[in-house]
C-alpha cells in the first residue's frame, strides 16, 4: 500500500448487524475487508457470470476515451474497457447500487498528486458524497481511488475564474482528499457488487441459498468478532 502513495481504505455502507455504519457511507480500513480471491480478477468477470454481447456504441466511446490517453502514454486497464463494452456488465453496478451510485465518465483529468498521471472518472454517488477514479500512471500500474472532490468540476471552475472547493495546487492537501481503495477495476466492482447485493439480501432477511460467495463474504465479519 505505502508504494501507492495513498491511504487505502473502502468507502461503503452498512452490511446490517455485520458492519455498522453511522451515515451513508463510512471509511473502513482496507485490511479489514474480506477477502474476494485475485485468481478470480483475470478480466473475464467469471465471477458475474460472464460480459454478454460487445455494444457496438460503447466501444467506439471507450476507443476515444483511450486515443485521448495515448498522447500521454498511458492506456486504458483491459478489464475496465471490457466492462464497459458488454451487455451484462455495463451498467451493472448502477443497477445493484444501494445509494443510487451512476456511471458517469469523464475526460482525462491530471493528478493534483503526481506529474503526468490522470484520474479518470467513471462513478459517483447520487449527491456526490463520493466520486471513484481510474488513476493510471506512466508507468502502467493502474488502481482505483475515491475522493470526495469532483476533479472535473475543480479544474473547470478554476479554468472559469469560479469559487474551487480545494486548492488545486496543494499536494498535500490533494493527498490527503483522495483514498486508494482497490488494485484494479476488476477488484473495485467485485466488492461493490457482492457488497450491495449482500445489503439487499440482509434487508430482505434470506440470503440466496446458491451463493457461498456472499455467505463467506459474511462469515468474515462472523469470524472477525471478539470472542469468535
Amino acid at each position: 500500500m505505502s508504494s501507492v502513495g495513498f491511504d487505502a481504505a473502502w468507502h461503503a455502507t452498512d452490511l446490517g448487524e455485520y458492519r455498522a455504519c453511522r451515515y451513508t457511507y463510512e471509511s473502513y480500513s482496507y485490511e479489514s475487508l474480506p477477502p474476494l480471491g485475485p485468481d478470480l480478477h483475470t478480466g473475464a468477470f467469471q465471477w458475474f457470470g460472464g460480459v454478454g454481447d460487445v455494444l457496438p456504441e460503447q466501444v467506439v466511446r471507450l476507443d476515444g476515451l483511450a486515443g485521448k490517453l495515448t498522447a500521454g502514454g498511458l492506456t486504458l486497464p483491459q478489464d475496465f474497457v471490457t466492462f464497459q463494452t458488454h451487455a451484462n456488465t455495463y451498467l451493472s453496478l448502477d443497477e445493484v447500487s444501494v445509494t443510487g451510485c451512476w456511471t458517469n465518465m469523464s475526460e482525462p483529468l491530471p493528478s493534483p498528486v503526481e506529474p503526468g498521471a490522470v484520474l479518470v472518472r467513471f462513478f459517483r454517488d447520487q449527491q456526490d458524497c463520493v466520486i471513484w477514479y481510474l488513476n493510471l500512471r506512466p508507468t502502467g500500474e493502474t488502481f482505483v481511488v475515491f475522493s470526495h472532490l469532483d476533479y472535473e468540476y475543480e479544474y473547470e471552475a478554476r479554468r472559469d475564474g469560479e469559487a474551487v472547493q480545494t486548492d488545486l495546487d496543494d499536494v498535500e492537501e490533494q493527498r490527503a482528499a483522495i483514498f486508494w481503495c482497490a488494485p484494479s477495476f476488476e477488484e473495485f466492482a467485485h466488492r461493490f457488487w457482492v457488497e450491495n447485493r449482500l445489503w439487499r439480501a440482509i434487508s430482505d432477511g434470506e440470503l440466496p441459498p446458491a451463493e457461498a460467495q456472499l455467505r463467506d463474504y459474511l462469515d468474515h465479519y462472523v469470524l472477525s468478532r471478539p470472542g469468535a
